[in-house]
Order: C-alpha cells, then sequence, then structure tokens
C-alpha cells in the first residue's frame, strides 16, 4: 500500500475514554477499527454497538503472546492493519482511587500498582508498536499514533507512575520517529491538553473540577487528521487535541504558501 491509504485501524484499549470517542470518530468517517480489551465480553458488546465497522478483540498489551494472537484476528478479518494508535494504560486510580484530592507519595505506592501502569502504557506501547511496524514496512507504509498526556501531567506532585510512563512512551516515539524517518511508516504523539472526563478520573471529585474536565471527543478531529490523506507526511509530531485547531491552521497555511 502507498503511505496515504489508511484504511484498517488498530485502537488498543478503545471500549471506553479517549479510545472509544477516536473509534467512533474513525468508524463514522468510513474506517475499519479494531479495539481491544482484556474483558471478551465488553469489548465485543461495544464493537457491537459501533456497529459493522468495528471488531472486538481481547488482548492484553502487556503479553506478547496474547498481542500476536489479537493480531492475527484483526488481521485475519481485515487483511492488515495500516495504522496503530498506542492508546492502552491504567490511570492513577488504579494505584491510588483518591490521588486527585489526597496525592500520595512514591514512596508509598505499590509494586503491584507500579507495575500494572508502566507495563500497560510502555510495556503495551513498545510490544504494539514492535509486531506492526515491520508489517507495515512490508506493507509499504503505515502509521503510529502514541496517546500522551500533558508535560506538567508527567511532573506531577502524587502521580508516580503515571506521570513517568507518559514520560517514557513520548520518549519512546520519538526514538522510533528517529529510526523510521527514511520510511514509509509514520509515528506522532496526540494528547487531549488536559484531563478528560473518562474512567480515569475518580467519581468523587468536585463539581467545579468536573465541569473543566474536556470532553472525550476532543480527541476526534485529530485523529481524522492523522488518518487522512493530508497528513501523509507528518511525522515526529506532537500534536495537542485543545491546540489542533491552530496547528492546523498553521500547517495549511505553510503547505500553501
Amino acid at each position: 500500500m502507498s503511505n496515504s491509504s489508511i484504511k484498517k485501524i488498530l485502537i488498543t484499549g478503545g471500549t471506553s475514554g479517549l479510545g472509544l470517542a477516536m473509534a467512533t470518530a474513525l468508524i463514522g468517517a468510513n474506517y475499519e477499527v479494531a479495539i481491544t480489551s482484556r474483558q471478551r465480553e465488553r469489548v465485543e458488546k461495544v464493537a457491537a454497538s459501533l456497529g459493522e465497522r468495528a471488531l472486538g478483540v481481547v488482548m492484553d498489551v502487556t503479553d506478547e503472546s496474547s498481542v500476536e494472537s489479537g493480531l492475527a484476528k484483526i488481521e485475519k478479518a481485515f487483511g492488515q492493519i495500516d495504522m496503530l494508535v498506542n492508546n492502552a494504560g491504567l490511570g492513577m486510580v488504579s494505584v491510588n482511587p483518591r490521588f486527585m484530592s489526597d496525592p500520595a507519595p512514591f514512596y508509598e505506592v505499590s509494586l503491584g500498582g507500579f507495575d500494572g501502569v508502566v507495563d500497560s502504557k510502555v510495556r503495551g506501547t513498545f510490544l504494539l508498536s514492535k509486531a506492526l511496524v515491520p508489517r507495515m514496512l512490508s506493507q509499504g507504509g503505515g502509521r503510529v499514533v502514541v496517546i500522551s498526556m500533558n508535560t506538567s501531567t508527567m511532573e506531577r506532585k502524587g502521580f508516580i507512575p503515571y506521570g513517568p510512563a507518559g514520560a517514557a512512551v513520548e520518549a519512546m516515539a520519538k526514538i522510533m520517529a528517529a529510526d523510521l524517518v527514511d520510511t514509509a511508516v509514520r509515528v506522532n504523539i496526540l494528547l487531549p491538553g488536559g484531563a478528560s472526563a473518562t474512567g480515569m478520573i475518580p467519581p468523587d471529585v468536585t463539581d467545579d473540577i468536573r465541569a473543566q474536565l474536556l470532553p472525550p471527543s476532543v480527541m476526534a478531529n485529530p485523529i481524522l487528521f492523522l488518518a487522512s490523506e493530508e497528513a501523509k507526511d507528518i511525522h515526529g509530531q506532537r500534536l495537542i487535541a485543545t491546540t489542533f485547531d491552530d496547528w492546523l491552521a498553521t500547517f495549511r497555511g505553510s503547505s500553501q504558501g
């Protein structure tokens, strides 16, 4: 395929939050989208609700054999995967349910909580990218999107291990982009630009905080752009959903100029 022919997309962890919002937008634009979850009933139910262009796949992104078996199922259904969205990950709520109102210092974080967040985000991004990029190179092109977070979140008090996991996948994405600069595979980073109204936010946050949360749909326009013909040469960029319209206007202006 040419690098611009993006038709089949895999979004890890696409059953809720940002992943579901991106899947919904892409399916609405007639892409075929596979979403993953470790829970079979959940992923199949969500995929069914998205319609015939959606495929639900059981996958543990931290387990290499689960990744390979999941990819085999997707490739059997889709033929190939043109674009990978590395979205799966656990939030701080899995480590400290009251992280927003009562942040805990790093030395109180359990090893299990640390490993869960880091493995799902960092190891998962590595395993999926390692498995799919060689396929994309053989296909003649493809795209990888790494979902990240604000730099301030990476450094926020009480945010170990979530913050360091975000910093790690950004560094990974930049290195992958450097490794692939002379190929037809494109790698970019996308982040919402603020806390979003997903399951990663504790249910007991104040109304004032909840009112400031971004809707997950903020990711729709940038992910549609990254899958489009217009983005065929976009590589090594860090796109922020809340400022995407301004970025796109600048990009289009420079392209036409």
